[in-house]
């Protein structure tokens, strides 16, 4: 099969990989309607974090064309999203509701195990791991694919900074980061009631996604100066809740410098921290929480509200090819001419 293969910083290509097969009794082998680039795959690109020689991406939604003779809730024709990471249910972690971490699973598309930017996968603990969408694919809408897509993991990062910061009604939250997450941060908060919405974004494009998503406030600025046109917008008090969906020092520094005394900070961008001290936090009462989103917890609930279109997270993906142009779809992250690339099947 073909699939994109990762050979180094700045090199992603089509290859060829070997087809899957059902290795273990709960195994489904799943044909790829539809991947994602992710913006962690954009750190591995640009040589910030390291990643194997190997197939990468952890994104896609897809049918099933092979079960285990284990897997029960699932068949073979089912169309199903597939979130970043597999788990096996039954663990603590597990039944706590934290599938990203299962003492058995793990992440597509890590080198070991094929990924969603690639023809088909081998979807291990498929009745723990996949979640079944209603009717197939040509059911639905390239938007709705989309979205579907989009719960795979960006929807869900972003749900899950909301939550770990304890987002409730007419709470007003600040979302630091643009990118696909962060948008989805915005949603999310909406979702979840708050009354206003600040989003730190000096991209117009993105600030209009992050206005249709529910953002009453946009603020451009970076850094100390960012910190004080939120204060000034919330009176000198600060948020009661700001979602970290970047992952670098300046951005946990903002999330800090904006929440008030006893609020929370949601925090889901992935940590490259080299500088900050949790005693920013500490000094005002501040909370911190967050970590990888358990997607697998959240999926059914959201899938409900986009079949009924109460959210639209697909419109974070503005850049659409094939497989065979994958690169184009890195370059297209990497310049931020796109906010998330999106794979089709042939």
């Amino acid at each position: 099969m073909k699939a994109a293969i990762f050979q180094g910083p700045g090199n992603i290509e089509v290859g060829h990989r070997p087809d899957p097969t059902i290795e273990i009794p709960t195994d489904a082998i799943v044909r790829v309607v539809r991947g994602c680039v992710c913006g962690s795959d954009l750190w591995y690109y640009r040589g910030i974090n390291q990643h194997k020689v190997g197939s990468i991406g952890h994104e896609y939604i897809g049918v099933i064309e092979a079960i285990g003779d284990a897997v029960t809730e699932l068949t073979v024709g089912d169309f199903v999203i597939a979130p970043f990471t597999y788990n096996d249910g039954t663990c603590p972690a597990c039944q706590h509701g934290y599938q990203s971490n299962c003492e058995h699973g793990g992440a597509f598309g890590n080198g070991d195990i094929d990924g969603g930017q690639g023809e088909k996968v081998r979807a291990p603990f498929a009745d723990a791991s996949l979640v079944k969408i209603p009717g197939a694919p040509e059911d639905y809408t390239n938007e709705q694919l989309a979205s579907f897509t989009a719960l795979s993991d960006v929807m869900c990062t972003g749900y899950h900074a909301a939550v770990s910061a304890g987002v409730k009604k007419g709470d007003t939250v600040a979302v630091v980061g643009d990118g696909a997450v962060g948008l989805c941060a915005v949603l999310a908060a909406k979702k979840l009631g708050a009354g206003r919405i600040i989003a730190l974004s000096r991209n117009p494009a993105r600030q209009v996604v992050a206005r249709e998503f529910g953002a009453t406030d946009i603020v451009e600025e970076r850094g100390d100066n960012a910190v004080d046109h939120v204060m000034s917008l919330t009176d000198g008090a600060g948020v009661d809740a700001a979602l970290e969906c970047v992952g670098t020092d300046q951005s946990i520094a903002t999330c800090a410098g904006i929440v008030r005394s006893g609020g929370m900070v949601g925090a889901v961008g992935v940590p490259l921290y080299e500088e900050f001290e949790y005693k920013t936090l500490f000094w005002k009462n501040i909370g911190i929480k967050g970590g990888v989103a358990p997607a697998r917890q959240y999926i059914p609930d959201l899938l409900a509200d986009v079949l009924a279109g109460r959210i639209n997270p697909g419109r974070v993906i503005n850049y659409t090819t094939d497989l065979d142009h994958v690169a184009d779809a890195y370059t297209a992250m990497d310049e931020r001419r796109a906010i998330k690339s999106i794979l089709t099947a042939p």
